[in-house]
């Protein structure tokens, strides 16, 4: 698995967007770990399992079928059970409650033995917020994507707005720094960059010039 690419940081930096680029033109498979994380609290919400409750999410997550089908170059769907969820895990609602049920230690076991298996399979770009330090450690090439929080809160607002959601800048703002604080602060795994990943500030960068930026960096370390 050391020829997989490791990208993490935190919500709004652009990981998924570039991530999906480079498995496009890598010709890898695009594996988002959040999504896993996102499908499998919007199951427990539409269930109702609390997700304060750890043993049930567990339980949960070792009774769900999650599934990455790859409907185009560097894009796929996210599968929950034999559902299409790709937009319905991007939902407000969802993304209140993700960083809490993903905080979990035993939850994040059984993900992350998925996402190990996903990765030994094919040759992947695998975004999230622990890839490089804790899912994919081995793997040769990591990156750690960051931004200004106003900059990170200005891109989710505007993809809410798009999808005809109606929230305020502010509203979004605080609750991107709030799930900031439970990411980099839970005990298991937290939000950082590894010790050996390229950290990348994508404030002032579009997609396609951190994407090229990235793949400079593989080439000459290749």
């Amino acid at each position: 698995m050391r020829d997989n690419i490791a990208i993490d940081g935190p919500a709004g930096a652009g990981k998924s967007t570039v991530a999906r680029q480079l498995a496009k033109r890598l010709g890898y498979l695009y594996i988002d770990t959040g999504a896993m994380y996102r499908a499998l609290t919007w199951k427990a919400l539409k269930e109702g399992t609390k997700v304060t409750d750890e043993a049930a999410l567990v339980d949960l997550a070792r009774n769900t079928s999650l599934e990455f089908k790859e409907v185009a170059p560097g894009e796929v769907s996210v599968y929950c059970d034999g559902e299409d969820v790709t937009r319905l895990i991007r939902s407000p609602e969802v993304s209140r409650h993700v960083s809490t049920v993903a905080a979990w230690p035993r939850v994040r076991e059984e993900m992350v033995k998925l996402q190990r298996d996903l990765a030994a399979r094919r040759k992947v770009v695998m975004d999230g917020r622990d890839i490089g330090t804790h899912v994919l450690p081995e793997a040769n090439h990591k990156f750690f994507l960051t931004a200004s929080l106003e900059e990170r809160a200005r891109r989710r607002w505007q993809e809410l707005i798009a999808q005809g959601n109606k929230f305020s800048l502010e509203e979004i703002k605080r609750e991107i720094e709030e799930r900031d604080r439970r990411d980099s602060q839970r005990i298991v795994a937290p939000l950082r960059p590894a010790p050996d990943a390229v950290i990348i500030d994508t404030s002032n960068l579009t997609p396609e010039e951190v994407t090229e930026h990235i793949l400079k960096t593989i080439r000459k370390n290749c």
